[in-house]
């Protein structure tokens, strides 16, 4: 039943960063960083994040290769989609051909990198420019608007983009306050039932009082957000996107063949062909999966600004790349997972907001933002080194 307080802090070493950076900015901001609409915020600013971490994780984990062009992507499916709906196209046509369109990109994409073998980092450099021009194409140049208001409501376009309360009228949001709980229980049922299951199967589960630790924690924390957002409007639709994402890619990554390859590959390359996986398909399924990914961001990119423009989704592949790498991913590939990436967004997320409300200027908050990752693969360098 002991607790190995050393073991949990280097497990937990962003989280704790995580915690510190909040209060930090709380302290500066006067109270103002936990505000529930500030919450409400870094959420729904922050989801393309969320998105496109999870589908450059993928990348990321075949050996520490990453995708320069979803940006550019972004920008392209979101012309696309903006396009087609400014011509009166039905939203779930446009969507479709968006998500198609993600897919066909990543396709393209990993054919190269998969199947003739050009770097990564080239293949989707040239990707970056490509994209960016076809863009430009698209869009003629200027932005074009969409008034589509069943797209802006599911996507998270305007203000009245939550989840009604089905429950209550008042300033408090009675439905989103009662998802947290449930959310909860299912997760500590979720937590209980897998370790009775691997008793039964005979693995090795752990110490009891580290998953009662982890499980109180994380209870807490839903709740405490769930209850902030009760307090303001509710539920953003798009919180339910991100939440649905972010749990696919959990199951991918730790219950799927697939994602046993990803690592394999990610891992030992060599070592994973001979033992008779395709590590080519294993590529070409990690970046077509990014282009799906950059179809999705495409979509809650323009739903949120009600329109697309030649300039959007600039410097997104940073911030996918960063929420990955600072939520420990290695940059050899082969380590990561979801939950990290979800830290790692959070992180930036709440790093640029507290600046913002502080008053940083925003050159200097890129400065601080290209620290934190330097420092976050700085850790990943000398963990590895240790290891070796």
């Amino acid at each position: 039943m002991s607790i190995n307080i050393k073991e949990i802090l280097k497990k937990y070493t962003m989280v704790l960063a995580l915690i510190a950076v909040i209060i930090f900015f709380q302290i500066t901001t006067g109270g103002k960083m936990l505000l529930p609409q500030n919450i409400n915020n870094l959420i729904s600013q922050n989801a393309y994040v969320f998105v496109l971490a999870a589908g450059m994780l993928l990348c990321i984990l075949t050996g520490g290769n990453i995708d320069l062009a979803v940006g550019s992507v972004v920008c392209f499916v979101g012309g696309i989609g903006a396009v087609l709906m400014s011509k009166n196209i039905p939203a779930i046509v446009a969507v479709i051909v968006m998500l198609i369109g993600g897919i066909l990109v990543g396709a393209w994409q990993g054919f190269w990198i998969a199947y003739v073998k050009v770097p990564p980092f080239i293949a989707t450099l040239a990707g970056m420019y490509a994209f960016r021009g076809l863009s430009n194409v698209v869009l003629q140049g200027y932005a074009v608007g969409i008034n589509n208001t069943g797209f802006l409501y599911l996507f998270g376009g305007g203000a009245d983009c939550y989840i009604p309360d089905l429950f209550g009228n008042g300033a408090f949001n009675l439905t989103c306050f009662l998802a947290g709980i449930v959310l909860v229980v299912i997760y500590v049922a979720m937590v209980f039932k897998r370790r009775i299951g691997a008793k039964k199967a005979g693995y090795s589960v752990g110490p009891l009082a580290g998953d009662l630790l982890k499980t109180v924690i994380i209870s807490i924390v839903v709740i405490w957000v769930f209850f902030k957002l009760s307090q303001y409007k509710g539920i953003p639709t798009v919180l339910i996107l991100i939440g649905i994402v972010l749990l696919s890619y959990a199951y991918i990554t730790s219950n799927t063949t697939m994602g046993r390859y990803l690592y394999a590959v990610g891992g030992n390359e060599k070592a994973t062909n001979l033992s008779g996986i395709d590590s080519r398909k294993v590529y070409f399924f990690a970046y077509v999966n990014m282009g799906l990914m950059a179809g999705l961001a495409g979509i809650l990119t323009v739903a949120r600004a009600t329109h697309a423009e030649p300039t959007f989704g600039q410097g997104y592949e940073m911030d996918a790349i960063a929420a990955c790498f600072i939520g420990g991913a290695s940059a050899y590939g082969g380590e990561g997972n979801v939950f990290g990436i979800v830290i790692g967004a959070l992180l930036m997320g709440v790093i640029n907001m507290g600046m913002s409300i502080v008053g940083v200027e925003a050159n200097y908050q890129k400065v601080v933002k290209g620290l934190v990752v330097l420092v976050a693969i700085v850790f990943d360098v000398l963990s590895n080194k240790k290891k070796s």
